[in-house]
């Protein structure tokens, strides 16, 4: 008797487990499904847009802040060249960076060479600045558009990831080691306007991985053209935030 129980009770549950599996692969394959079709519909509208923001012109401004004060101002304007990479000019008010030293009656003279042994650090630390700044320029264009090939690539490795909308319409898209091993980067895709709102990162620079953050808010043309209108970088250990702001589109 309690031997027939206990076979009930397994086939029972064998019953249950074997009604389960079906709908679990199905939502599975749904699920899969889903980000196919987002990751495909991303990969479109990131081909079309870039496509036609090559018509246009405009202006960039790039702020440098520095433990939160401001040192440095370049704006220029940018325009896209025959083989797809932006060209980008200096424009003659960009302010000139601040200096390092008080200007107070000029450069003060200090004996024995003390000067001379500031002067030259002041300038190690301006050449270290700028080699970091220029490590930041590059790691902004590896995010900024997003690149199709490496989206793909990421979605084909099951490196990408289907999120809960943030908001009606608005596809969430998470990435990770898109660019760099550990790197993150989410992208909110409006599914109507098929246009990128926001991409998100989080990656590092250097051999000490400074963690570096990056937060891109889109905007939009007349003519549906979308385009990063403001990046804003956070680079933590060397208290460092960099706000690009793009402006002036014309054709």
């Amino acid at each position: 008797m309690e031997h027939g129980r206990r076979r009930t009770a397994a086939m029972v549950g064998a019953t249950a487990i074997l009604a389960f599996w079906p709908v679990s692969g199905a939502r599975a394959q749904d699920a899969k499904a889903a980000l196919q079709e987002k990751v495909a519909e991303l990969k479109q509208s990131l081909a079309a847009n870039q496509k036609a923001l090559q018509q246009y012109t405009w202006i960039e401004t790039t702020e440098i802040s520095l433990k939160g004060e401001v040192k440095k101002t370049e704006r220029k304007e940018c325009r896209y060249g025959t083989d797809g990479k932006a060209i980008k000019t200096d424009l003659p008010d960009a302010a000139p960076p601040q200096s390092t030293e008080s200007s107070g009656g000029g450069r003060r003279r200090a004996g024995r060479g003390g000067g001379a042994l500031k002067e030259k650090i002041v300038e190690n630390k301006v050449d270290e600045l700028k080699q970091y700044m220029g490590d930041v320029a590059t790691l902004v264009k590896e995010y900024v558009p997003p690149d199709p090939e490496k989206i793909q690539a990421a979605a084909q490795g099951g490196r990408a990831a289907l999120n809960k909308e943030s908001a009606p319409g608005v596809a969430e898209l998470a990435f990770t080691d898109y660019n760099l091993p550990g790197d993150k980067l989410a992208i909110s895709l409006n599914s109507a306007a098929k246009q990128l709102a926001a991409v998100n990162v989080d990656s590092y620079l250097g051999k000490e991985k400074d963690t570096v953050t990056l937060a891109v808010r889109f905007a939009s043309l007349a003519d549906g053209t979308n385009y990063p209108a403001q990046t804003v970088l956070v680079a933590k250990a060397k208290q460092i935030q960099v706000k690009i702001t793009n402006s002036g589109y014309k054709k």
